[in-house]
């Protein structure tokens, strides 16, 4: 049994995760994490979401530098649902420890720590670790997960969208620039309230245009720039992203298909029937990722929809599967 721990454990993010390694046949969750500050702390986190009750009663333990010690002698692993500089700061004292992290902010997402001051707003702690962090989206990273001790659990949006454009990418079969248009549920914005994510003030909207932190995570993954528009909509869970690649001259849905078989056995990436696109709702609370496709043949220009929940595959499902991967427990996730 891996023994694994959560830190940011009241979260929406945080109490998934905590919830699925719970339910996990090969993982024990052996402690669930607040800050010292916390108003939630000594909270049993099943009392903040009595979806919870039965199945994660632990109560909300403060981090403290005692507690922090103690985790090297008590579990395997360490999961970080904390803020992108939390998480930075955090990853270093776990680390010399022994301790497998995985980091479900951004803190550890660039191997070039000039992203962070551009487009985190802080200058990153420990840069020296930034080129050890294995970017842990679980379709594509391959052998280097399975032995890094610090995986970068991939943001929502960019897994909807490298989801969507690597297979093509890897193909050689864009030719352009790709041109993402991706809407989120208000959940995605964390638990903390504030004006810009009350349901009641949330319609459909952009945010973050050319400037939103997770552009430069999808072009760095992907290898080709990209337009990404992120909007908010008025609902709690899901991620849509509907994607327009102009594709290599001479493509054709042959190709296109070719491309996609890699996903092909994937208890996880699924492609829809011809004709069929994928909603919201196909995805909400589940751990997959729906994809459909269509080829302009004339233009050139291909269409790409892929939906994902934000707080699963976005989140708490694709770190469970990064888990999984690290310490080979073998299975479905």
């Amino acid at each position: 049994m891996i023994q694994v721990a959560v830190i940011g454990a009241s979260g929406y993010t945080g109490a998934i995760l905590a919830k699925l390694i719970a339910q996990h046949p090969q993982m024990t969750l052996a402690g669930c994490y607040v800050s010292e500050g916390s108003v939630d702390k000594h909270t049993p986190l099943s009392h903040l979401y009595p979806e919870l009750l039965g199945l994660v009663d632990l109560p909300l333990q403060p981090l403290t530098d005692e507690a922090i010690k103690q985790l090297g002698s008590e579990v395997q692993a360490v999961c970080l649902a904390t803020e992108h500089q939390i998480s930075a700061t955090l990853a270093p004292q776990l680390l010399a420890q022994g301790l497998t992290v995985f980091d479900l902010s951004g803190g550890h997402r660039f191997a070039d720590s000039s992203v962070y001051p551009s487009h985190y707003g802080f200058t990153h702690p420990s840069p020296e670790l930034l080129t050890d962090a294995v970017y842990g989206l679980a379709e594509w990273a391959g052998q280097p997960l399975s032995e890094a001790a610090l995986i970068a659990v991939p943001g929502c949006y960019p897994t909807a969208a490298l989801t969507a454009l690597k297979p093509l990418k890897n193909n050689n079969l864009i030719s352009g620039v790709p041109v993402i248009n991706a809407v989120s549920g208000v959940s995605g914005a964390g638990r903390k309230a504030s004006l810009t994510n009350s349901f009641c003030q949330v319609s459909l909207t952009p945010y973050g245009v050319l400037g939103h932190r997770h552009q430069p995570e999808i072009e760095t993954q992907l290898g080709c720039p990209v337009v990404f528009t992120p909007h908010l909509g008025a609902f709690k869970r899901g991620i849509l992203a509907t994607i327009t690649v102009p594709v290599a001259p001479g493509c054709t849905e042959a190709d296109v298909a070719d491309a996609y078989g890699v996903y092909a056995g994937s208890p996880v990436v699924k492609l829809l029937p011809e004709g069929q696109w994928p909603k919201v709702d196909d995805v909400a609370g589940s751990d997959r990722c729906l994809l459909a496709w269509k080829l302009d043949s004339e233009r050139q220009i291909l269409v790409v929809a892929s939906a994902i929940d934000n707080l699963m595959k976005g989140a708490a499902s694709q770190a469970l599967q990064c888990i999984v991967i690290r310490f080979g427990l073998g299975g479905e996730v």
